[in-house]
């Protein structure tokens, strides 16, 4: 039986990763802070990939405190991944990442060109990698990255989007790790829109009125599509309709917290 382990298996994506792999009765290891196991410091990460054959990775490590060092932190947690993977004969790593990365308007952008560099790293590697680039969630729609909460309102960055649900890149990435292809894969939804309003769809739905104010992004370039998907990304549903029509259908009371979901 073939074995997969899922770095960031408790996080948006990781974790529908994690149950579709169950749902194939495939033998999961649970890679996450979690459990103890950091890619950042190694801790634990090595010991964790024994008996692996193949390992799909979600993470989006943070620094903790400077987020000056977020090149570092980045490229030390894929050298960690890569060494560990290396020394245990890793079949396939699959690794997810931003659609759009290496966009010159992302140059002067610390977290993106950092992905450029973690991306670099496992493509260099000895070990056999598919990288998979997914523009932003759906459930994106209530990140603090862009959306800020108070009582009285919610702030959004208006930028432009065009989302893709985290189950949907669940399957891809899934598929990606069972078949063992290189082929690298960018994946996308089929809806173009702003995100202050894929803000206020999902605030109306969870019945919270508080009203939704557009703010000017820090790089303007946001507004106006650098966040896109390329044009020869793979365009996989739900709409934004219908990936709401669902979460009405699944939540058990409209009164929720809105989910906060990585990037």
């Amino acid at each position: 039986m073939t074995t997969i382990a899922v770095i960031g298996a408790t996080g948006t994506v990781g974790s529908r990763v994690v149950s579709r792999l169950k749902d194939r009765a495939v033998g999961v290891v649970q890679i996450a802070l979690t459990y103890g196991l950091d890619v950042i410091t190694g801790n634990g990460l090595s010991e964790a990939l024994r008996g692996v054959d193949v390992v799909i990775d979600v993470s989006n490590p943070m620094p903790t405190d400077d987020y000056s060092e977020i090149s570092d932190t980045l490229t030390t947690a894929a050298r960690n991944v890569v060494d560990a993977c290396t020394s245990h004969g890793i079949q396939r790593l699959v690794v997810l990442t931003n659609a759009g990365i290496e966009r010159a308007v992302f140059d002067e952008v610390p977290c993106y060109v950092a992905k450029r560099a973690a991306k670099d790293i496992v493509l260099n590697s000895q070990v056999p990698a598919t990288i998979v680039k997914s523009t932003q969630l759906h459930e994106f729609a209530t990140n603090p990255t862009a959306v800020i909460c108070s009582d009285r309102e919610v702030v959004v960055q208006d930028w432009l989007i065009q989302p893709i649900a985290a189950d949907t890149i669940a399957d891809v990435l899934v598929e990606s790790a069972l078949a063992q292809t290189r082929t690298p894969r960018t994946v996308t939804g089929p809806d173009v829109i702003r995100l202050p309003q894929l803000t206020s769809k999902l605030l109306a739905l969870q019945g919270d009125h508080r009203p939704v104010r557009a703010a000017e992004p820090a790089l303007p370039a946001l507004a106006v599509g650098a966040l896109l998907a390329p044009g020869d990304a793979v365009v996989l549903g739900p709409d934004v309709d219908t990936w709401l029509q669902t979460l009405a259908v699944s939540r058990p009371s409209s009164s929720q917290s809105p989910e906060y979901a990585p990037v």
